[in-house]
Parts: structure tokens; sequence; C-alpha cells
């Protein structure tokens, strides 16, 4: 990496304090009555780059959306960000959506990228210095979503966070609320915040673009068993599970799932030798949820959490949400 872009490897995944709090937060969550496994386990360097793939499918339209939004709304975008910011980018990935701001002439004075997946933000965040040598970047590799830890010399004033896509979604609405509060706290009243937001749409549509006909979003959620296995020492087998997503209209949710295809038993050691969980034929582990909003909804949730000041910006269908929102006096 080149020597003026500095990654500051706050999680890392395999020290020992590290790997114990994970193989706990795992073995906990596979042991309830409800089986579940939290989607930040997703985002191994497979994972990461399967769901750059999904992105990429026709079938899922946050994104080509979301950048049409951008496209469509630049002036207003760059009049509410204003000059002499620093970007702080929320599960940056590949950092693409914030690279074709500063291609377009957004310029901040800082980028941080964030994500949890250490090694593909070193690449991403690599490849982006290529290109962008002039712009102060910075890479955090830490799970965001638990604490937000920033460096400590980094200015207060005019910190702008970036949160593209839809993973606010994943979050329930009341720890959405919680995390935008948390956002709030971290900035002072020269802030702001710029945000994705899926909304509520048609069932058909939505369920598509989590199960499309290519099996890619299937690969996403089985390869997290395979990080699994890696993290936990686990005998999960990838074939022995079919991947299943569907939207809950009354929730206005998604959900995404492992299902088993047979009764199994999925084994792992452990300090006091070892453990296991039975699985039924066709018995879940939840693997995801994904919100869905609509704009007056969202609106009120920002003005909840200590926003003002809010835009919004949608594409003529109203499947997708561009919000930007400043932290209120």
């Amino acid at each position: 990496m080149p020597n003026d872009v500095k990654l500051l490897q706050i999680l890392d995944w395999d020290s020992p304090r590290q790997n114990a709090l994970l193989r706990d937060e795992l073995a906990t969550g596979l042991l309830q009555a409800q089986a579940h496994i939290a989607p930040k386990f997703f985002y191994d360097a497979l994972g990461s780059r399967l769901f750059e793939a999904i992105t990429e499918l026709p079938e899922y339209y946050p994104t080509r959306t979301e950048a049409a939004i951008f496209r469509d709304h630049l002036p207003a975008i760059r009049q509410a960000l204003g000059a002499d910011f620093t970007l702080i980018d929320l599960g940056c990935g590949s950092c693409a959506k914030a690279g074709k701001l500063f291609h377009a002439g957004i310029l901040p004075r800082r980028y941080v990228a964030v994500d949890i997946s250490v090694e593909f933000l070193r690449d991403s965040l690599q490849h982006l210095k290529r290109e962008l040598p002039a712009i102060d970047m910075l890479g955090l590799g830490l799970d965001f979503t638990d604490e937000l830890q920033l460096p400590d010399d980094l200015p207060l004033e005019r910190r702008m966070f970036f949160y593209p896509g839809s993973s606010i979604g994943n979050f329930s609405p009341p720890d959405a609320g919680r995390f935008l509060q948390g956002l709030a706290a971290r900035m002072d009243h020269s802030g702001g915040l710029l945000i994705g937001v899926d909304l509520v749409k048609d069932k058909a549509l939505l369920d598509a673009a989590y199960d499309d006909p290519l099996g890619v979003t299937a690969a996403f959620n089985r390869n997290l068993l395979r990080h699994v296995n890696a993290r936990l020492d686990a005998n999960f087998a990838v074939g022995d599970w079919r991947h299943v997503a569907f939207y809950d209209i009354d929730s206005a949710r998604i959900e995404m799932h492992l299902e088993a295809r047979r009764a199994l038993t999925v084994r792992w050691p452990d300090a006091k030798g070892s453990r296991s969980r039975s699985f039924a034929d066709g018995e879940r582990v939840h693997t995801e949820n994904s919100w869905k909003y609509s704009p007056d909804g969202f609106a009120t949730l920002l003005t909840g959490a200590g926003f003002t000041d809010i835009q919004v910006w949608t594409d003529p269908p109203r499947w997708f949400a561009l919000f930007f929102a400043r932290k209120a006096a």
C-alpha cells in the first residue's frame, strides 16, 4: 500500500481475544431456539467479492437505482455536502460509490473508509488511492455496527457520514434509531449524514432481488457457513443447506435463511470438549433481515435520532431513496 495511505486494523479477526469473542457469539447464536448468525459474518474476503457480484445482477435494483439518484441529483448533493469536509464511508466495500463521487468533483478534505473485511478494504483503498492520489485516505478495519471507533486526531468539525446502499435495513427500526443516534453523537452541528434507504415496494420485485435465478445470492448466503467453519472449527457441509429469502409484507422486511436439506448435527470444539446443534429436515438458520421504509417513515426515524434539515431524493418509481440530514442544534 502506498506510504501515504494508512490502515488501522482495529478489528483483528485473528487475534486470540477477538477470535474468542467471535467464537462465543457464533456458538450462542447457533444454540438459540431460532438459530441465527449475524450478517457481519457474510463478509470474509470471498463474501465481500460475492456481494460485489450481486450488485451487478439485473434483479438487484438497489445499486443501479441509487447510482441513478446520485447522477440525477448530483448538484443538490454537492451543495448539501459543501466543501472542506471529511467523508466517513461506513461499510465501504470496494470504495466504488465514494470513488464515483470523487470523480464527479465532490472532493473531501479526507476520506475515511470503514469496513469489517480488512483485506478487501486494504485492496480497495489501495486501488482508489492510485486513481486519486491527492486525497488523504485512511482505512479503518472494524465492525462499526458494534462500536464505531474513530481516530482521536480526526477533526470533529465537518464530518459527513456516508452510508449508501441499504445496509441500514439490517437493523430493526428501534436499533436503526439507536445507530443513527450514535452517528449524531459523533459529529458537531457542521456535520451531516448521507444515507441510502430501500423503500417498500412490490413483493415480487423484492423477492427476486434477494433470490436471483443465477444463484449468486444463494452462494453469498451459503458462503457464510464456510466462514463459520473457519471461525468456529465447525463441520457445516455447505451442500446440506439451501438458500431461502422472502419478503414479509406485514413486517416490511426481507428475511434470509439457510434451510437444512436433511436432518443433521453440526459440531464444534470448545473449552469443555465439544458442542453440537441438531437440525431437523427443513429447520432454518436465520442469517439476515432487511427492513424497508416509506420516505416519511425514515424521515421520522432521522428526526428522532437527532437530525434536522432533511432532504430526500428518489428515483421516479420510488424504489429507493437517498437522504441527507444535519445534526439538530
